[in-house]
């Protein structure tokens, strides 16, 4: 259980004074629902209330904290007029302005003839100095509870940060004292202080250093999450690996028949990465290593060559994808590969009903066929293996943890080799795979040829048209890729639609259309369509960015090129140049163009390297959203901002990963406060391995 130190921090947030069910949920939108979730919700700004002026000192614009006296008040004539409190001092006259105000209310905190202190922005209307809405009005006996600096926080409509700081200091309040789980040499060596004190102070800057992700407050408190984090992947890779793996020591027997069939060489980064594989397949602990290779780069085939090795050794072999067109793909590919191996292949989706489904589920447990080929639909209760030892997990970031663990039960002791297309750089890749051992394919099979990439302004359409119509006549394929417009799929559909209608009045029915609202089968039906040459022109918003292999396609036009981000751009770019005739990649874009969409399209005109390409995407755009999707599968750090503290990152890898092995349950003294960490950060999930031992 949670420990109860910790309960006053998971209780609700309406249960902090002065927040009620409609504060409540506008606290929940922009934090979260918890008082934790306000104390992991830092000031991104400052406001400075020293400058104590004289009215006729004021400057415009400037936040001023001034001693006044209240002279008279002026209700509006009209309605929506503003309601007027008219002040003094020794040098001049100012008025306070609000509108829709409560009158009695207005009356009794700026009574007649009453010094008051007001702080707000100085405004000039008509030659009037004057101050809209005070942020805060106090007596002089009062001056000393305005705060000199005030944090600033990141707000949602309806919330004012007025509201938001009073309910974050209620919370602060409930801040326990925490045993220190940071080793002490490494904390002092910092120069961090503790962790309820670097919480508070991180909620009461001083000035603008101290929100910076450099200052020693934030830098501590970042550890502090990755620790978690990086504890949760080790403890995930130690219960992976605690049951005794099956030796798969294969003659290499079909192995050797497939590279003899294969009508290319392997290139030197897919043998390194073949050797690493099988190096670990003899060991007594289960593999878990993960694949990283860029677009076309080779994976498919290293997958089905590690599969072999658990065959060779009289075991079966799952490969998973996350969804059917995928999963045809792929068994495509591995056809002509089982056949020279001599290995029968199954491929089993959510979509496969009826006696079909029947008889490949009763030999998949008999252990008649030994490779299978299906989506998440292998993780079901109902699929059993015989002796299952290796699975291949393609585009991994679509499986969660808890999945990966699901299908671990289905072979003890399970060897795992997960693979993605998505070039991760290497100061994210511990946030995402640091309970993995990693391999990369850094080169592109030998013939591919490299993609010629342009930038063109919207303002030439017609000529990139012109050039798409003689690509067809001449037998080539074309994709087509409209952009998100905005959050409503209604206006992205729009902008696919118009285009497909366009391009039919030039090219009848060669032309299909593809997008996330039209139902799967359709879609699938439209992209096989494509794929074997009954229509020429596929136009298609993002849902085709991964997973479609079209050797045949040799132009992507990318119509808003700047709208889109670095890796996705990329990506898309990758559904030519699959096959043995140049490519292009025409990226259109609308002016002006913005300084960061100028040099995205800059890095892509440069370089086809997908992990140089994900680097520079950091330096652009910072880790909070790296690949411009959510699917990455890099989490989402509240405190922890990788771009800045990519060295804690590290260290903290270091530290989990020596916890665990020298306490694997967590029961040393330190280990006890480290489940406290997991608990604060909601780490549950490593808590239940522990439990489950």
């Amino acid at each position: 259980m949670r420990p109860r130190i910790l309960f006053p921090l998971f209780a609700e947030a309406t249960a902090l004074s002065g927040i009620g069910s409609r504060l409540g949920k506008l606290v929940t939108k922009i934090a979260g629902p918890r008082v934790i979730d306000l104390l992991w919700h830092l000031p991104s700004g400052i406001v400075d209330r020293s400058f104590s002026p004289k009215i006729a000192e004021a400057p415009t614009g400037q936040v001023a904290t001034i001693t006044l006296q209240v002279d008279a008040h002026v209700p509006p004539e009209v309605a929506r007029r503003p309601y007027r409190v008219r002040c003094h001092d020794d040098t001049g006259s100012l008025s306070l302005i609000f509108f829709r105000v409560n009158t009695a209310y207005l009356n009794n905190i700026l009574p007649v003839g009453a010094i008051r202190v007001v702080s707000g922005q100085i405004e000039r209307y008509d030659d009037e100095i004057q101050i809209a809405h005070p942020d805060h009005i106090v007596t002089v006996e009062d001056r000393a509870s305005l705060a000199n600096v005030e944090p600033v926080y990141a707000l949602t409509r309806g919330l004012t940060n007025k509201s938001l700081t009073k309910a974050i200091s209620s919370a602060i309040s409930r801040i326990p004292n925490l045993d220190e789980w940071i080793e002490l040499s490494y904390r002092n060596a910092q120069g961090w202080g503790e962790w309820r004190e670097s919480l508070i102070r991180a909620h009461a800057p001083e000035c603008e250093a101290d929100l910076s992700t450099a200052s020693l407050v934030r830098r501590r408190l970042a550890f502090d999450e990755l620790l978690a984090h990086q504890l949760t992947l080790a403890l995930v890779k130690d219960r992976l690996q605690q049951r005794p793996a099956p030796v798969l020591l294969g003659d290499g027997t079909m192995r050797s028949r497939v590279r003899a069939a294969l009508p290319f060489e392997l290139t030197q980064s897919q043998l390194t990465a073949l050797a690493e594989i099988e190096d670990d397949l003899p060991r007594e602990k289960p593999m878990l290593r993960l694949l990283q290779g860029d677009v076309g780069s080779g994976k498919t085939v290293i997958g089905f060559m590690v599969m072999l090795a658990a065959l060779e050794s009289g075991r079966q072999a799952a490969f998973m994808a996350p969804t059917e067109l995928l999963v045809r793909q792929h068994a495509q590919v591995m056809g002509p590969l089982a056949e020279a191996a001599g290995v029968k292949l199954a491929v089993l989706t959510g979509g496969d009903r009826g006696n079909s489904r029947r008889v490949i589920l009763d030999r998949l447990a008999a252990g008649d066929i030994n490779m299978v080929v299906g989506t998440h639909a292998l993780f079901q209760e109902s699929v059993k293996f015989r002796n299952l030892a290796m699975a291949v997990i393609d585009e991994q970031h679509r499986f969660g943890v808890h999945q990966r663990l699901a299908l671990e039960r289905k072979g003890p002791g399970l060897h795992m080799l997960v693979m993605t297309a998505t070039p991760i750089p290497r100061t994210l890749t511990l946030t995402v795979y640091g309970h993995m051992d990693v391999s990369r394919l850094t080169e592109k099979p030998v013939g591919r040829l490299p993609i010629t990439t342009r930038a063109i302004p919207l303002e030439r359409l017609n000529e990139v048209t012109d050039g798409v119509c003689r690509t067809v006549e001449q037998g080539g394929r074309v994709y087509w890729i409209c952009p998100q417009i905005t959050e409503s799929e209604a206006t992205d559909l729009a902008a696919a639609t118009d285009r497909h209608a366009a391009l039919a009045r030039e090219l009848g029915g060669q032309v299909g259309l593809v997008h996330g609202k039209m139902p799967a089968l359709l879609r699938q039906q439209t992209m096989e369509a494509f794929a074997e040459g009954e229509l020429k022109v596929l136009v298609a918003t993002t849902v085709i960015e991964v997973g479609v292999d079209v050797p045949e396609a040799t132009i992507m036009v990318i119509e808003h090129a700047e709208r889109f981000g670095l890796a996705q751009l990329h990506q898309l770019r990758g559904r030519v140049g699959r096959g043995r005739a140049p490519s292009s990649c025409i990226m259109l874009y609308a002016m002006p163009l913005g300084n960061a969409a100028r040099q995205r399209l800059k890095i892509l005109r440069e370089t086809e390297d997908g992990f140089r390409i994900a680097e520079e995407d950091v330096r652009l755009r910072g880790s909070g959203d790296v690949l411009g999707t959510r699917q990455s599968g890099i989490p989402l750090f509240k405190l922890a901002d990788l771009s800045a503290h990519g060295d804690l990152l590290a260290a903290a890898h270091d530290d989990a990963r020596l916890v665990v092995q020298r306490d694997p349950q967590l029961n040393s003294s330190r280990g006890r406060v480290l489940r406290t960490l997991l608990y604060l950060f909601q780490r549950d999930e490593a808590i239940r391995l522990l439990r489950s031992g």
